[in-house]
């Protein structure tokens, strides 16, 4: 295990009927504003909700800012900021899933960058997101109220923001972006349609194998825990498509997510990420939703770097699939492979892509997405900074059928 610190300071408030408890957690005399997206929270009323909760004490001046894009748009996201400037928001409460909470990280973090006219800068905003770690050194407090189990964004410092016209879709970090607090509320993902739950259970899977399919790190802790998270996943899925309305499922589903990237298992391990800078650049391109370009591409990439990640994908069937040969009749590549099976067998229960074919796409889509690629300089990933183009390439190849 490598040398580590681990810094968390979000507080979590789980379960059902917990949004009352803002009246006690954001400042009584703050300027709120709150972030939502398409309309989901105003439909099921956690958006009346929240302002109910906000009023019940104190002075607060309340504000909004609707229309946070799935994969939150940069152009919108300055929209906010400025709005932020302009009305001296001195806190902001996210309300949604993992992309109004990113964006309103975002937010946060940018607003500082201004103007002689007090609206952002948009080439600061740009340089702050292409740098990966904005630099800045202030930042907007931040609350979340989570909608939508997927990201962990809810639990950590960092997020993603889409930029359309340059067809970019990039990660940033900053710890002043950790919310001050997060309210998990189960019972409201009981209103989200199937396929939104089906792609958070996927999202938060793929971040746990970002974490832990790289190479043995002699991190027990973190193995365990991850291969725990996962199996509650496999569990957990198919069985809230039979169980919709079962409470209790959707609790493990939402905390499992937040777990599964708050830091805490990809502490003193090495990670991988290349899968997720994959699915950046094919939802920026062809607008697939963010979870199924992952299930899209990392069974591929399992196939494509079996040696590299031998041990650990030995382990993950052994431990996560219980594909334990004791016959002694299967060759370590068949364990492999039964263990990618099994894997695409549980996205596919969940009515997920495993194929470019699955998405509509064909092989002609993959030229756009390396030549992406290499201009985000996405040229050097995974977990030992060797999967170049050429690497990623063969990614693609191995899943368009």
């Amino acid at each position: 295990m490598n040398n580590f610190e681990y810094y968390n300071p979000v507080r979590i408030i789980f379960g059902e009927g917990q949004i009352k408890k803002l009246s006690e957690l954001v400042p009584e005399q703050a300027r709120v504003l709150i972030t939502y997206g398409g309309g989901s929270a105003k439909r099921t009323g956690t958006l009346d909700e929240v302002k109910a909760a906000l009023t019940a004490n104190g002075t607060r001046t309340i504000f909004e800012f609707g229309g946070i894009e799935p994969n939150p748009e940069f152009t919108t996201l300055l929209k906010a900021a400025d709005m932020v400037n302009r009305e001296r928001i001195d806190f902001i409460l996210a309300v949604g899933g993992g992309s109004v909470i990113d964006g309103s990280k975002f937010v946060a973090l940018v607003s500082s960058l201004t103007e002689a006219d007090g609206t952002v800068s948009r080439e600061q905003a740009w340089a702050a997101l292409t740098s990966y770690v904005v630099k800045v050194d202030r930042a907007v407090d931040l609350g979340a109220v989570l909608t939508i189990p997927a990201t962990g964004s809810e639990m950590n410092a960092g997020g993603v923001v889409n930029y359309s016209e340059r067809h970019a879709k990039l990660p940033f970090r900053n710890p002043l972006a950790y919310p001050k607090f997060s309210i998990l509320d189960p019972a409201k993902t009981l209103t989200l349609p199937e396929n939104q739950v089906m792609n958070g259970i996927a999202d938060a899977y793929v971040h746990v194998m970002e974490q832990y399919l790289t190479y043995p790190a002699n991190a027990k802790v973190q193995d365990a825990f991850s291969e725990s998270l996962l199996k509650i996943l496999i569990e957990e899925g198919p069985e809230v498509k039979q169980q919709p309305s079962n409470i209790e499922i959707r609790k493990n589903i939402m905390w499992t997510a937040t777990m599964a990237l708050n830091g805490l298992i990809g502490s003193g391990v090495p990670q991988d990420w290349t899968t997720h800078m994959i699915g950046h650049e094919l939802t920026s391109l062809y607008g697939i939703d963010h979870a199924r370009t992952l299930t899209i591409v990392l069974p591929s990439l399992m196939r494509e770097l079996k040696d590299s990640k031998k041990e650990k994908l030995l382990q993950y069937a052994r431990n996560v699939w219980a594909i334990t040969n004791p016959q002694g009749n299967m060759s370590e590549d068949e364990i492999i492979e039964a263990a990618i099976v099994e894997t695409e067998n549980f996205f596919k229960s969940l009515g997920l892509p495993v194929r470019l074919a699955d998405a509509g796409l064909d092989e002609s889509a993959i030229p756009a997405v390396l030549k992406q690629l290499k201009e985000h300089g996405m040229v050097a990933l995974g977990e030992h900074k060797q999967n170049d183009l050429a690497v990623s390439q063969r990614i693609l190849e191995r899943a368009v059928n």
